[in-house]
């Protein structure tokens, strides 16, 4: 027994050195990058000498190919970027946390584990008692048993007792306070006083008073600082889990909100895209209309321009669709949802995303995130609260061996109140008792199952924070893989942008010189808004894949300063 508490307390010791450590609030991104950053027009000049030494060189003025939409007339549609509400993903993250319902609830929970460690506080509290009690007895004459007399004088013989008839009036006063000892024990001084009145044939009034002090210590099951002080630590245990719990819960709710954000750019990049590819549709039909008057091109190619008006009019339909959703989602975020039937009510991003390319390096990023996140630390002091929890139940498992003392100084009779405590305190009259007691199970089966359970309880600990450790690597490894891969998507989608704007440039040249048919110009104008539409959703999710590698850090991409 006593070699399994001394390593439950080198548990509890190595629980306590686990848990001293503090979660970081930021995930600075070129703190854990092997050298500087290189930016997107760097990555893309690289980009283009390393394709150069394998092609020949392709020179393209994408904004030339395209000036004739850029001068075509705006899409009339409900989403106008200068009627809406501009934000900054910092303006997000404050909204958030001010007023998503989900925070607000969780702030409730550390408020009761503040509470509940305040009640064990307060369990060694002195108590202040006091209590007074009055009886009266009007009795009449009573006989009692007979009796034989035996003395040294004459007064020997047999005789009868009998109760004469009286009247008495007991008055009882005592106050004092009980002192809970963190050993287990438990000290009580107290000071009673009683008065007695009889108003018989004998009457008399006498007054009478004490000192007494007692102690109660258990010796085995119970006693101890250690044992007694379980729940306190326990419950401080607990709070400290709850806040990290909270923090978590606000670094997910942070992470959920800037992942929205950049959503909601993609979708306002896709929605201008979409325009786009509409406004060139428009142009080509009124061009073909043009030359069909002209006899220059077969009337063929005006219901095929309309197919390609109709389909990317359908294609605009759901952009603006897909960008009403990703709104609704951010304002659920910021529990904004009343906002949604008012005017204006548009938001839109003015946050531009962060285009460079850092060099990770990954071990020390794993060993921030195993010593910072936060489902670890919450484990870890559970798992000190456990081993505090398993010594207290150990020490149920013993008998219930308790001594008792009580002492108490007692004062003569007195005829009148004010020399009630005279002599008290001489030591002429005293009273005085000493006790064991002794209790325990026969089998003790209840006290061993509760510690059984416990052991179980954080074996199962253990092997869940094994299992989270594992599962923060993979998170780390997966996100710092996904940075790289939407990196180079990002690379590799403006290259396509670049080569379908050649190619639909080429192509619509190609059309007036009545070289291709219109659906074959609708097809590279498909292709040039795919590679848009590529490129905008490699920058949003690159975007995001930061925000992911910074929550399996247990931490938040450092836009700005956040405490909560």
């Amino acid at each position: 027994m006593l070699c399994f508490s001394l390593a439950f307390a080198e548990i509890v010791d190595q629980s306590k050195g686990n848990i001293s450590l503090e979660p970081s609030k930021s995930f600075k991104p070129e703190d854990y990058s092997a050298g500087p950053p290189s930016d997107l027009k760097k990555s893309l000049n690289d980009y283009q000498e390393k394709k150069e030494n394998q092609t020949k060189k392709i020179r393209i003025d994408l904004k030339q190919a395209i000036e004739e939409a850029d001068k075509a007339s705006v899409i009339d549609s409900a989403f106008d970027k200068t009627q809406a509400n501009s934000f900054s993903i910092t303006d997000i993250r404050a909204k958030a946390l001010k007023n998503n319902l989900s925070i607000e609830v969780a702030k409730i929970d550390p408020a009761i584990a503040g509470a509940a460690l305040r009640q064990e506080q307060a369990k060694f509290d002195n108590i202040i008692f006091a209590y007074a009690q009055q009886s009266n007895r009007d009795t009449p004459r009573i006989s009692s048993d007979n009796i034989g007399i035996k003395s040294n004088n004459a007064l020997n013989g047999e005789g009868k007792l009998s109760i004469l008839e009286q009247n008495i009036r007991t008055t009882d006063i005592a106050a004092g306070v009980k002192v809970p000892l963190r050993t287990g024990g438990t000290v009580t001084l107290s000071s009673p006083i009683e008065s007695k009145r009889d108003k018989g044939v004998f009457g008399s009034e006498e007054y009478r008073s004490a000192m007494r002090f007692s102690i109660s210590q258990p010796l085995l099951r119970n006693a101890g600082k250690t044992v007694n002080e379980a729940s306190i630590r326990v419950s401080e245990f607990n709070q400290q889990a709850i806040q990290y719990k909270t923090k978590l819960l606000a670094i997910r709710i942070i992470a959920m909100t800037d992942k929205s954000y950049w959503s909601l750019y993609e979708a306002w990049a896709q929605l201008d895209v979409r325009r786009q590819q509409y406004r060139l549709a428009i142009q080509n039909l009124n061009m073909v209309k043009r030359r069909v008057t002209e006899g220059l091109t077969a009337a063929i190619e005006l219901n095929r321009a309309e197919i390609g008006v109709a389909d990317r009019m359908e294609a605009l339909i759901i952009a603006e669709t897909n960008l009403k959703l990703a709104q609704r989602q951010l304002r659920f975020y910021m529990n904004d949802m009343d906002t949604e039937d008012r005017q204006p009510n548009i938001i839109n991003t003015i946050t531009e995303p962060n285009l460079v390319r850092y060099e990770f390096d990954r071990e020390k990023l794993l060993n921030e995130a195993l010593s910072a996140r936060l489902e670890l630390l919450e484990l870890e002091v559970k798992l000190a609260a456990d081993a505090i929890n398993i010594q207290y139940l150990e020490n149920q498992t013993l008998p219930l061996f308790t001594l008792d003392y009580q002492y108490g100084a007692l004062s003569p009779s007195a005829n009148n109140f004010g020399n009630v405590y005279q002599n008290t305190l001489n030591g002429q009259f005293n009273d005085w008792s000493v006790g064991l007691k002794f209790e325990m199970p026969f089998t003790n089966e209840a006290n061993k199952g509760r510690l059984e359970e416990a052991v179980q309880q954080r074996n199962k600990r253990l092997a869940t924070k094994q299992l989270q450790t594992l599962t923060v690597k993979k998170e780390i490894y997966d996100a710092l893989d996904q940075v790289e891969n939407n990196w180079q998507r990002i690379l590799a989608a403006r290259q396509q942008v670049v080569i379908a704007g050649l190619n639909y440039d080429a192509e619509l040249k190609q059309f007036n010189e009545g070289l291709r048919t219109m659906t074959e110009v609708l097809e590279t104008l498909t292709r040039l808004g795919e590679a848009q539409i590529k490129e905008v959703r490699a920058v949003s999710d690159y975007q995001a894949s930061f925000v992911d590698t910074a929550y399996a850090t247990g931490t938040v991409l450092g836009y700005s300063k956040l405490d909560f």
